[in-house]
């Protein structure tokens, strides 16, 4: 294990000093650490995808799939030959405990553990999560921490070819005013916000986790189950809160995801299982009362 982490270091520092001519991938020893490939994204974030298709959870009947309301992801954005390492964590109770202990032997801090979802069986809880520093030693003590759950890591199994959702999506788009995209049996949308959002003096690109997130899962008959959060400041709280309510739709957490963000950011979770129309309508009711990236 030492031999293949101080190698995976090594790796690391060569990627990363390598001139640009050379297009290498800087980020390889993270994702052989961690055991899961991730992607770059917009940002010059590399991002790591870890759904929780071990967990069968259930909420008012509908099965959860991962990419409704259980996907943990990793995020890092590099700090000269540093980086952040950001994330939310999907996990079981029994899990919650040890992954502490872990991470925080790791450097990491803890910056927020909380609900998502009412009335889910099992019950899951997300863990938010901060580091700075080496990245491949970053990401040995995350994967460390991940083994101490049963979240799947290595490369994704084959899926077979994906099936058109049970939803107008054209519709949703519409209203929304955004375009959305399908992922693992459910219609995603991430929007946004104005503002350059920061955390210790660095600005936060989407895919670290600041981009507003509405997810629909169709259920049958137009219907559609949705879960998501919506990224606020302090004076849209409220006015959202109550709009989401008039239309039917359940506010399930609020809470904030990390310590030192500029401007000081509010999560607001959702859940409601009902005709998408309707839903997508209350949504745009609601996103109608936050400051939006035009565009």
């Amino acid at each position: 294990m030492l031999r293949r982490f101080m190698a995976g270091a090594a790796l690391m520092a060569m990627l990363w000093a390598a001139p640009a001519s050379a297009a290498p991938d800087p980020w390889a020893a993270v994702g052989e650490t961690l055991g899961k490939p991730g992607m770059e994204l917009p940002g010059s974030v590399y991002r790591v995808a870890l759904p929780r298709s071990d967990l069968k959870v259930t909420l008012d009947g509908v099965a959860i799939r991962p990419a409704l309301a259980l996907g943990s992801w990793l995020a890092f954005l590099p700090m000269g030959k540093d980086a952040m390492a950001m994330g939310d964590l999907v996990l079981t109770q029994d899990e919650v405990e040890p992954v502490i202990k872990r991470l925080i032997e790791g450097g990491f801090e803890i910056t927020a553990l909380h609900n998502h979802l009412l009335r889910a069986e099992p019950m899951t809880m997300y863990m938010h999560i901060d580091g700075h520093g080496d990245p491949v030693k970053l990401a040995q003590t995350l994967h460390a921490a991940l083994l101490l759950t049963k979240t799947p890591l290595g490369a994704p199994a084959s899926a077979p070819p994906s099936k058109p959702l049970d939803l107008d999506t054209a519709m949703l788009d519409r209203i929304l005013g955004q375009t959305g995209k399908a992922n693992g049996g459910v219609y995603q949308f991430t929007i946004p916000r104005a503002e350059m959002l920061m955390s210790d003096d660095m600005s936060l690109p989407v895919a670290m986790g600041t981009g507003i997130a509405i997810n629909f899962q169709p259920t049958g008959g137009s219907r559609a189950a949705i879960a998501g959060d919506f990224v606020l400041i302090a004076s849209e709280v409220n006015p959202v809160l109550r709009t989401l309510r008039d239309h039917g739709i359940a506010v399930t957490a609020l809470h904030n995801h990390m310590l030192n963000d500029q401007p000081r950011l509010f999560f607001m979770h959702f859940w409601a299982n009902d005709d998408a129309r309707r839903l997508a309508q209350g949504l745009k009711a609601a996103l109608d009362q936050m400051d939006l990236k035009k565009g």
